[in-house]
């Protein structure tokens, strides 16, 4: 929960290839005091059956910018029927490659102090969107 001197941080993600919730997608959390300071790990989670991460670390005093990471890849390597009705979807040929168009997802943004930051992903296998939820 944000304070008057930190802010807060949570997020969901929906695959929107299924409609549903990403389940066990793992997300890191860092952060750092201004533009020119090192990243600092602040520690993780996991999605829930939800798409939510409910307890991801508190963030520092002093934090102007977050970064979260999504490890992307285990989650459609994991999701082969997914996988294989997105491509069907597709109007590119059949071939692809063997893992997820993007292994990763980082989204870098500013915070300010005393206020909440909701950042949902929303993740198809081919592409992916991010905006400032509520």
């Amino acid at each position: 929960m944000s304070t008057a001197t930190t802010a807060s941080v949570s997020t969901h993600i929906l695959d929107t290839s299924i409609g549903r919730p990403a389940e066990g997608v793992a997300v890191s959390l860092t952060a750092r005091s201004g533009s020119d300071a090192e990243w600092v790990a602040l520690g993780g989670s996991a999605t829930d059956a939800d798409g939510r991460c409910k307890d991801l670390p508190a963030l520092p005093e002093g934090t102007t910018h977050v970064r979260l990471d999504f490890e992307t890849e285990a989650y459609f390597s994991n999701k082969s029927s997914t996988k294989k009705q997105a491509e069907a979807q597709q109007d590119a040929p059949r071939v692809r490659d063997s893992g997820a168009f993007f292994p990763e997802v980082a989204i870098t943004f500013a915070v300010v102090p005393g206020e909440h930051f909701h950042v949902p992903l929303l993740l198809n296998p081919f592409g992916y969107s991010v905006y400032r939820g509520s």
